[in-house]
């Protein structure tokens, strides 16, 4: 099972992961530790998947994920909800809840403040990063944060396994959404060998999010999603094969009792 971390998130009291596809039970096109209750994957498979992550974490965890829909929606546990929440971040105060992140290419963003013993994750496609009018996910994460006693001055972020810039082509208009937000946000586009078209850079732009947020400590681990030698899963490599579905890799944090 591939399980990277990020040292900026190494805290006593703090296990987290950002797994890759391999060491699960899942076979064909989600093999094999697919999460993500999404995809068309036998139910039964994904539930074990999801059970081997949690194991890994720490023993009697509930693992957590979201009906993920590309929005600022963040929502603060207390307890494991009784059914799957839609929105797009999670934060707790709460031992023994694994917050998780499904993703395919989008950034995962895990977030901690060991001090005040808060923990956050979120969702970054490129369009809750973006937001409205300056609020996306992750500025709504980290006040949900706030609101739970974290300080941003000490919450440190890690931005996990995410398509990069090399592998991600976008149109003009795809562009001009994000010039619409200030000039500045051109550096993340470089153009590409396609007439109007350029190429994003997503962890960069999540990046600089979280550090014009407030955020001191943003880490991003620099792993691209697309490449199959990677090992993670990828909705764009899966677009650009022709194949009918694809799995979801799962980034998770939580509190130790």
């Amino acid at each position: 099972m591939k399980r990277l971390q990020a040292a900026s998130l190494a805290a006593p009291g703090i296990a987290h992961g950002f797994f890759g596809r391999d060491g699960g039970v899942s076979t064909g096109l989600y093999a094999s530790l697919n999460c993500g209750q999404g995809s068309h994957d036998d139910a039964a498979s994904i539930f074990e998947n999801r059970h081997l992550v949690a194991a890994a974490l720490a023993p009697g965890v509930d693992l957590i994920s979201l009906s993920q829909i590309h929005s600022p929606i963040v929502h603060a546990l207390t307890d494991a909800p009784a059914q799957r929440l839609e929105g797009d971040a999670m934060v707790t105060a709460t031992p023994n809840l694994a917050l998780g992140i499904l993703t395919a290419d989008c950034a995962p963003v895990l977030l901690a403040d060991a001090q005040a013993r808060v923990i956050g994750a979120a969702h970054a496609g490129w369009k809750g990063a973006l937001g409205i009018e300056g609020r996306g996910v992750l500025e709504a994460a980290l006040e949900a944060m706030e609101k739970l006693g974290a300080s941003r001055t000490r919450i440190a972020a890690a931005i996990g396994p995410c398509i990069s810039q090399a592998n991600y082509e976008v149109g003009w208009e795809f562009r001009d959404r994000f010039l619409e937000g200030g000039l500045r946000n051109r550096k993340f586009f470089t153009p590409s060998y396609k007439e109007g078209h350029y190429r994003f850079d997503l962890e960069g732009f999540a990046a600089l999010r979280l550090s014009a947020a407030g955020l001191t400590s943003v880490e991003k681990l620099g792993i691209c999603t697309y490449p199959p030698q990677n090992d993670f899963f990828s909705f764009r490599r899966t677009t650009h094969a022709g194949q009918p579905d694809y799995g979801r890799q799962i980034s998770a944090i939580l509190l130790a009792p």
